[in-house]
């Protein structure tokens, strides 16, 4: 109950002085990742390692379950018909590359991890995180095509991370027992896109219907849809299936039979969801304050090369031929903030394991780079704009041209 006193007090001052924070480099994750950090000196049992918790741990699953149903539910299906767009690109040729790149950097560095157990660490880290690059997303300043393909981009990696993880984990839990591997990929992924498509489009399907017909009011159309991936949870617990695959699914099926499906999903993200993302970057400042002392030189290594060569290389290659100059193609490839996604990613993985000897490896590898991520991209987004801006000046930003220098 202290601990969330002490979190609700942080939300409450955050919300009084919110506007005036946005004007600087001080943002949100920024804040609640410090905070975390603080409160260890007002509840020091928090430093037990091995107390969790729970409450937060449950409200980071459900934070992430509904972050991947309402991107994928408002997400422009149309933007990634054509092969040759922006987010089509980053999300192909970009994506695979990065879990390629961030494996292939894990072994070097991590040399006594399998291939498998640096697949699991590149997947975690894979996904980029929407809510630390906002002000690019809403900035006049950046063309509209950077801050589309990168919004997308966020949107979605995250819910195409999960099945990476959850397969490299099958991998690398079966020891080559075959039959024990193919259960969990029934299981996890199946079971996660069934579950999905059923309750995201028969429940899209319903509240499209409600809404025809003039039975349901306007606040609960908001309230409905939020409950589909809320039963996905439910769904996928009983059976056994991803809940993450689950909901990322149920939001695209959604839109498919209820077109409002994107814009509801919003307000609520706008209004209610933000709550739980930031109980999240909370709960990630109490956790790396209780392992701060273990993070050798070799775990910022590898937070700086997954910041830099694994995400940076991946989108200058999936640019080629795209038509961008060098200083988009530097200012796409450096915001690609890790935050949310994989600080969840990370619990998934870590409450499947026990006492691995990869886990320590993994646990402090993903917390080096989201924390380097959460201030370096936090403290650079503005003069990043600036400098951006600089170099294109003369390009219509909302048109979103963006000529050849």
């Amino acid at each position: 109950m202290a601990l969330l006193s002490i979190f609700i007090a942080v939300l409450f001052l955050y919300s009084l002085v919110s506007g005036r924070l946005e004007r600087t480099s001080l943002t949100a994750p920024i804040v609640f990742t410090l905070a975390g950090m603080l409160a260890l000196l007002f509840l020091p049992e928090l430093r037990d390692r091995e107390g969790s918790p729970a409450v937060f741990l449950l409200l980071a699953e459900i934070g992430l379950v509904m972050l991947l149903f309402t991107d994928a539910s408002r997400v422009d299906l149309r933007l990634l018909k054509d092969t040759r767009s922006l987010p089509a690109r980053l999300l192909s040729t970009g994506m695979l590359l990065t879990l390629l790149l961030g494996a292939l950097g894990a072994l070097l560095v991590f040399p006594q991890l399998t291939i498998w157990e640096a697949g699991i660490l590149a997947a975690i880290l894979a996904p980029t995180d929407a809510g630390l690059g906002q002000a690019i997303v809403n900035s006049p300043r950046v063309p509209l095509p950077i801050r589309q393909a990168l919004n997308v981009e966020a949107g979605l990696n995250d819910g195409l991370s999960v099945p990476f993880l959850l397969f490299f984990m099958g991998l690398a839990g079966a020891g080559g027992d075959s039959p024990r591997l193919a259960r969990f990929i029934v299981e996890q992924l199946g079971g996660g896109v069934l579950i999905g498509i059923v309750f995201g489009y028969l429940g899209g399907w319903l509240l499209d219907l409600a809404q025809r017909k003039s039975w349901m009011a306007e606040p609960f159309q908001q309230l409905g849809l939020v409950a589909i991936p809320l039963f996905c949870i439910i769904a996928s617990e009983a059976f056994g299936a991803s809940m993450f695959i689950a909901a990322f699914v149920a939001g695209l099926a959604a839109q498919v039979s209820f077109k409002e499906a994107g814009r509801h999903a919003s307000e609520f993200t706008e209004q209610w969801g933000q709550i739980l993302n930031y109980s999240v970057f909370f709960l990630f400042g109490i956790m790396f304050m209780r392992e701060w002392q273990d993070l050798k030189m070799l775990y910022i290594l590898y937070a700086i090369v997954s910041l830099t060569i694994v995400r940076m290389l991946p989108v200058a290659v999936s640019l080629i031929g795209a038509g961008q100059n060098k200083p988009t193609i530097l200012f796409m490839g450096w915001f690609g903030p890790r935050g949310l996604a994989s600080i969840v990613l990370g619990l998934v993985y870590l409450e499947s394991v026990a006492h691995q000897a990869a886990e320590p490896i993994i646990r402090l590898a993903v917390m080096a780079t989201v924390f380097l991520s959460i201030f370096l991209h936090g403290f650079s987004t503005k003069p990043g704009i600036a400098i951006y801006a600089r170099r294109v000046g003369g390009n219509d930003a909302e048109s979103g041209r963006v000529d050849e220098l």
